[in-house]
């Protein structure tokens, strides 16, 4: 694997990639980087092309004033893509980016061959109170106590004590304690906040996919989620495999909100088995067109 970094519409991008294969799409969390997928990024390296962008307003990536939504997101997604000469991959989004995975699978069908949402946000409306708070009015001015040193180490601490005892969720604590040490300065905070308000408000996730999750018979879908996930909780995940004709659900026993931090190797063998047992889905626009109007008329029916 290898950083390097590209400028897309003015703004340097920086991924990492490396390998041979078909292609995945890693896309991180919120306050994470590329660097999230390190557990697991030499072992998938070994059988795919794999592409781990640090997303605008994260890790080494420019941080500007701008749009922070799902939509734009998924745009500048298909943008990298197209920049290195990808047709189509495989998206794997955690939290965050599992939403903006499902944004890129919506906008544009044709780049997504298969699914993989890990912990991912968008299913549900809980999200942890942290997270809730960024929601407040002049949030982004707490932000530099949630960010100071002595509090961050405290938090590292604690999570590292946690895992100790054989809590995995000690993992979701330290986690979050790395993504508030990456907000030391002004422009990422300001990332941060729109980021987060742009998904999330003082009563939670305010941004769903839920009433879309029927288009997902179109393209072949994975689900992860760790039990004892203490940032988005794993039902989201069990309701949206309902929700999703012929999605998989893996639900991993003892493990937080990095599925790939706790189980790396469960993780990897996890997608591959899913790439290894699947088809790439085929762009079909009658189909979508089929799908779209029966559901409406379904709806319709309903009311």
């Amino acid at each position: 694997m290898r950083q390097t970094e590209i400028r897309l519409h003015g703004h340097r991008l920086s991924y990492r990639s490396g390998g041979r294969g078909p292609v995945l799409l890693l896309i991180h969390g919120i306050t994470s980087s590329s660097a999230s997928w390190n557990p697991v990024l030499a072992q998938l390296a070994t059988r795919f092309t794999v592409v781990a962008p640090d997303l605008l307003g994260h890790g080494q990536s420019d941080k500007p004033r701008g749009d922070y939504s799902l939509g734009a997101s998924a745009s500048l997604m298909r943008d990298l893509m197209v920049a290195l000469g990808h047709q189509r991959a495989t998206i794997v989004g955690h939290s965050l980016g599992g939403g903006i995975a499902m944004q890129m699978a919506y906008q544009f069908p044709e780049r997504v061959e298969r699914l993989v949402l890990v912990s991912s946000g968008g299913l549900g409306r809980q999200v942890t109170p942290v997270l809730r708070a960024v929601a407040l009015p002049a949030a982004e001015y707490l932000l530099p106590l949630l960010t100071s040193q002595p509090l961050v180490s405290t938090g590292a601490k604690l999570g590292g004590w946690i895992r100790q005892i054989g809590l995995r969720v000690g993992g979701d604590i330290a986690a979050m304690a790395a993504g508030f040490a990456s907000l030391q300065d002004i422009e990422a905070r300001r990332a941060f906040v729109h980021t987060a308000r742009s998904v999330i408000d003082i009563a939670g996730q305010r941004v769903s996919a839920t009433d879309k999750l029927y288009l997902a018979e179109a393209v072949p879908t994975l689900i992860l989620w760790g039990d004892r996930d203490s940032i988005i909780p794993a039902h989201h995940g069990i309701s949206a495999h309902e929700l999703m004709p012929g999605s998989r659900l893996r639900i991993f026993a003892g493990v937080g909100h990095f599925p790939h931090h706790d189980d790396p190797a469960g993780f990897v063998a996890a997608l591959s088995d899913f790439t290894d047992t699947t088809q790439p889905s085929q762009p079909d626009d009658d189909r979508l067109r089929r799908l779209v109007v029966e559901h409406g008329e379904r709806a319709e029916h309903v009311a």
